[in-house]
């Protein structure tokens, strides 16, 4: 299996090439947009991220002093602004108010406390959770989502639980506990589900060939 999943990973490196995900500018914006790109797209999520640029909000001690209401009318492309905004105030306050204004205090703490300290606040799943943990902060976890499990379904790769732990301990147990293969894997996998590996699958012109013969 190990074998398998690192050329798959090579198929799809070669294929699509390196995705540079997550296109951020410092780790609070990666952070900020992991939290708002739940149940809505990525284009609209630029968007609001650009409304708080031009604000002046990419900083976690102006985004703790802003009122609700206020964030939400920035937030507004990226859908359900209301509640975007409360999960986005929720993160910002737990981070500010347990470390401090700097996000770079972060780098230093263990990081299992932090992904518990994470998962504690409200909107803050794991799968944002350790999104947070690797694209902003260097932390080796993978990121699971919808297009994880049906590339594992697709695939045939995985038949066990498709709980979110069991399958990150899946990927983590077979793949080198490596930043740059965790980062772009989860990234390729993403490529691999919106252009091929759809609900029905494009099976005949995936970089994979068919379903379970890759």
């Amino acid at each position: 299996m190990k074998e398998r999943l690192l050329r798959i990973f090579n198929i799809l490196l070669l294929h699509f090439g390196p995705r540079n995900w997550w296109p951020a500018e410092t780790a609070l914006e990666v952070m900020v947009g992991a939290i708002l790109t739940q149940n809505t797209s990525w284009r609209n999520v630029e968007k609001a991220i650009a409304h708080l640029k031009h604000h002046g909000l990419l900083d976690l001690e102006r985004l703790y002093s802003i009122e609700e209401g206020t964030l939400a009318e920035l937030l507004r492309p990226c859908g359900f602004y209301n509640v975007k905004a409360k999960r986005l105030k929720a993160f910002v306050r737990t981070i500010y108010e347990t470390y401090g204004p700097s996000i770079e205090v972060l780098r230093e703490v263990p990081s299992g406390q932090l992904r518990e300290k994470l998962l504690g606040i409200d909107g803050v799943g794991p799968e944002t959770a350790d999104s947070i943990l690797l694209y902003a902060l260097n932390r080796p976890f993978f990121v699971v989502d919808a297009y994880t499990k049906r590339f594992l379904s697709n695939h045939g790769l995985y038949e066990g639980s498709m709980a979110y732990s069991e399958i990150q301990r899946f990927f983590m147990e077979n793949l080198p506990k490596d930043l740059y293969v965790y980062n772009e894997f989860h990234a390729l996998i993403v490529a691999l589900g919106q252009r091929y590996c759809k609900r029905n699958p494009l099976c005949s012109i995936c970089p994979l060939g068919e379903r379970r013969g890759e």
